[in-house]
């Protein structure tokens, strides 16, 4: 048996080969479609954490402003 490469490949070899060419591609562009997907959310984290911190920021100057809260003194229970 002589198993030699013919210099003509077949037509399953050029489909295959199709096959796994357009599936490079489409990975490639999945991961690009993911990597920048990572890149807006991690945007959008960061502005909404500067939004909270900024609220936060903005809470505590108005609960330093706001006078003491008056202890209000417990109630005794009358003796029965």
């Amino acid at each position: 048996m002589n198993a030699r490469k013919s210099a003509v490949p077949s037509p399953e070899a050029i489909a295959r080969s199709h096959r796994q060419r357009l599936a490079a591609e489409e990975g490639a562009r999945a991961i690009a479609d993911v990597e920048r997907q990572g890149v807006e959310v991690r945007k959008n984290m960061a502005r909404l954490r500067e939004l909270r911190q900024a609220k936060e920021a903005a809470d505590a100057v108005i609960a330093a402003a706001l006078p003491a809260p008056a202890l209000k003194k417990r109630a005794r229970k009358s003796p029965r």
